[in-house]
């Protein structure tokens, strides 16, 4: 885990089974998000995988050991995923996954719970889970709110694999980029942008999405929002922003 100018990148290091993860890699990276959170300095995350993919999913091991675990280990073992999942979803910083290669199964429910989504154009997901007589049960939460209901349907349905372009068709990817190069450009470029914003401010955006997605609008939530706004505006950071760009200058914050 390296930090940067308040951005740390996580990088899934297992090239030779194509970033799988097990038990180890859940509670390792389950570690690093809990330090994360109590990590003022850092406003950005950059989710990676090391070598030709980003994550090929739960390792195969793994998934030996658990066939013979009885439905209570079962179930503990997919609460610590589901657990280190949450974490990533909900952690007040921006979250950025950089995807190439294979992002299968689980390693496709982790760039979902990232914020935004960079990908290679010839990069391969799949929610293959069926074709092992599973479903993808942990990360559908996630991947439902990053792909949709309709498009969801078909994949955990099918397992077919789509490439980088098909993810970015269908409003999982946000980003399409083709090759290392361009992935480490508008990387930058999106560091770059982010790094103009407010750090508690963008901290505050999140959990605005986060608690208000799916919510009908009603005059309790009006009130909040209202609250919110009021809260914000009354903060230091905001009184910078504003007399910065009323002064024409950049704020404190900016790099």
């Amino acid at each position: 885990m390296d930090v940067v100018d308040g951005v740390v990148t996580i990088t899934l290091n297992r090239p030779d089974t194509h970033n799988a993860f097990d038990e180890h890699v859940i509670a390792a990276l389950s570690g690093k998000l809990d330090v994360l959170r109590l990590e003022k300095s850092v406003n950005v995350l950059v989710l990676r995988g090391a070598g030709k993919s980003f994550s090929a999913g739960a390792d195969l091991n793994w998934m030996k050991r658990a066939a013979g675990f009885s439905e209570e280990q079962n179930k503990s073992d997919a609460l610590a995923l589901a657990g280190m999942l949450n974490k990533l979803a909900t952690l007040q910083v921006v979250t950025i996954a950089c995807v190439q290669g294979a992002a299968m199964g689980g390693g496709l429910g982790l760039a979902s719970c990232c914020d935004i989504v960079i990908a290679d154009k010839d990069a391969l997901f799949a929610l293959s889970e069926v074709k092992l007589g599973l479903i993808p049960a942990t990360i559908a939460p996630y991947v439902l709110r990053a792909m949709g209901e309709r498009h969801a349907r078909r994949y955990f349905q099918t397992g077919e694999r789509f490439n980088g372009q098909r993810a970015y068709e269908i409003g999982f990817v946000h980003e399409i980029v083709s090759g290392a190069d361009d992935m480490e450009d508008r990387l930058q470029g999106l560091l770059k942008a982010v790094s103009g914003n407010g750090p508690d401010a963008m901290k505050d955006a999140k959990k605005l999405c986060l608690d208000l997605a799916g919510q009908p609008i009603t005059p309790e939530l009006m009130d909040d929002t209202a609250s919110r706004i009021a809260r914000t505006r009354a903060g230091r950071e905001a009184k910078e922003g504003l007399s910065a760009f009323l002064e024409k200058r950049k704020a404190e914050w900016s790099s």
